[in-house]
């Protein structure tokens, strides 16, 4: 597909107007339509100055008969009605032209759609991208899968609305079919812990020590302007000094937090592809907890609220953060390792960290250090074994003890941290506990186990 492609935009929801926005800002003409003839109406008045390079259509169809081929259409919808979209784009499309999802997507069904796009002769692109509302308009994360080819075909496109970072676009193509949407979906895994790390510090902050919204607030402010910089930090700090009606903005919300299903698929994924990320399985059950809030209000009456004060200083929350952080990170990225040899992908973990440095929700000062680790010579490929991070593992893993301890004696439920710290430990142990699991397998089953001088297919003296 060459260059030039008329390139078109279906769903204008919060995500997709701002990224058609942002194509239109970049100088690309663009064809846009919506299920509701209403909401591209009102886009076109909200384009303002920008309309000049803009087609609006009331439905896809007529879109796609008014765009000349060669074709390439961004889809922005939720992943429930992408199929129904691309077979009502379909018989419209001619060969060649290219169809990009943009939405949050299960790369199982990217890899199949992609197979029958391409047996129809059409190019397909899964494409994860991060950075929320205002990433989508200003320069999001942009993660692409699919052929070379039609990376080729859109990547002065995509380049130029992805954001910057000093220079390089945080954009690339990571693989065929659904590697870009798979490493969008550990993305979120790895921004589900980073907020239940967050939430946790917040809780003990206020009902352990006493601290009140805002000055937390000033204390993740802070943190922003160390190796703890991060757009979750920031935004942290801003959110926490917000007042609603004279009361602590945060305590006129729900404590009941949703979600959208991508933390939930990276947990399993990683199951699936026998990788360990408890950082983010307790991030994912943290919400689900949250959202029994019923059950929570009788359990509070029924097994008595306990949750008393803790005594920590600020230097112990800052570095059991950090720590805590680099573990969520590791654990991602072992999850995009085991998918990259499953599916033979090659993806890039350097390179991924170098687009998550800007527009993406989970950037933060540390993917500096971790491309540059990335990059070097790591033990088993695992972050977590990079000399750059051992002296502050040393030392966030202690202060991550002590924040665990005191949380748990005073009754304050810290799932991340906790099992950060376990995960951490796990790797540790040149000699665990498993032993006895296969003698007990082996017991009960007549399963076997590997002895010592490495001889497989094993019983013990239990079977005579």
């Amino acid at each position: 597909m060459a260059e030039t492609a008329n390139l078109g935009l279906y769903g204008l929801g919060t995500m997709g107007s701002a990224l058609a926005l942002n194509i239109l800002d970049n100088g690309f003409a663009l064809s846009v339509s919506n299920r509701s003839e209403d909401v591209t109406r009102d886009f076109v008045t909200e384009a303002g100055d920008l309309a000049e390079k803009l087609t609006a259509y009331d439905t896809i169809e007529e879109m796609l008969k008014g765009m000349a081929s060669p074709r390439a259409v961004i889809v922005m919808v939720p992943a429930a009605v992408i199929d129904s979209v691309i077979e009502a784009m379909t018989p419209h499309l001619d060969k060649g032209d290219t169809v990009i999802d943009a939405g949050n997507t299960d790369y199982t069904e990217t890899i199949r759609r992609t197979k029958e796009m391409e047996e129809r002769g059409l190019n397909f692109i899964g494409m994860g991208v991060s950075g929320g509302e205002d990433g989508a308009r200003n320069g999001p994360s942009i993660m692409v899968g699919g052929t070379p080819e039609a990376w080729e075909g859109m990547r002065g496109v995509i380049e130029a609305i992805a954001a910057d970072f000093e220079g390089s676009p945080c954009a690339a193509h990571l693989g065929p079919d659904g590697a870009g949407h798979f490493v969008k979906t550990v993305h979120n895994g790895i921004e589900y812990a980073d907020m239940e790390l967050i939430a946790e510090l917040y809780g003990l902050m206020r009902y352990g020590n006493g601290m009140a919204p805002a000055e937390i607030g000033e204390k993740f402010t802070a943190w922003n302007e160390g190796r703890l910089a991060s757009f979750l930090v920031e935004i942290t700090g801003k959110i926490l000094g917000y007042e609603w009606d004279g009361k602590p903005a945060v305590d006129r919300i729900l404590d009941s937090a949703g979600q959208k299903g991508t933390g939930r698929w990276t947990v399993i994924e990683a199951v699936k592809l026998g990788s360990h990320a408890s950082a983010i399985e307790a991030a994912v059950g943290g919400r689900v907890l949250s959202a029994l809030k019923d059950e929570r209000q009788t359990g509070a009456e029924v097994l008595g609220r306990q949750r008393d004060a803790v005594d920590l200083d600020y230097g112990i929350y800052e570095r059991a953060f950090l720590a805590a952080r680099i573990i969520a990170y590791a654990q991602g990225f072992d999850i995009l390792a085991a998918a990259s040899e499953e599916n033979d992908w090659d993806l890039g973990h350097a390179r991924i960290a170098e687009i998550w440095r800007a527009g993406c929700i989970i950037r933060s000062a540390l993917l500096d250090d971790i491309s540059e680790a990335f990059r070097g010579d790591l033990p088993h490929g695992r972050l977590l074994f990079a000399p750059s991070f051992t002296d502050t593992l040393h030392e966030g893993t202690a202060a991550m003890r002590t924040l665990v301890c005191a949380a748990t004696g005073a009754g304050h439920p810290v799932p991340a941290f906790s099992a950060a710290l376990s995960w951490y430990d796990g790797f540790r142990q040149a000699r665990g506990t498993a032993d006895l699991i296969q003698a007990q397998r082996d017991f009960f089953g007549r399963h076997g186990f590997v002895d010592l001088d490495g001889n497989e297919g094993q019983h013990g003296p239990w079977w005579g």
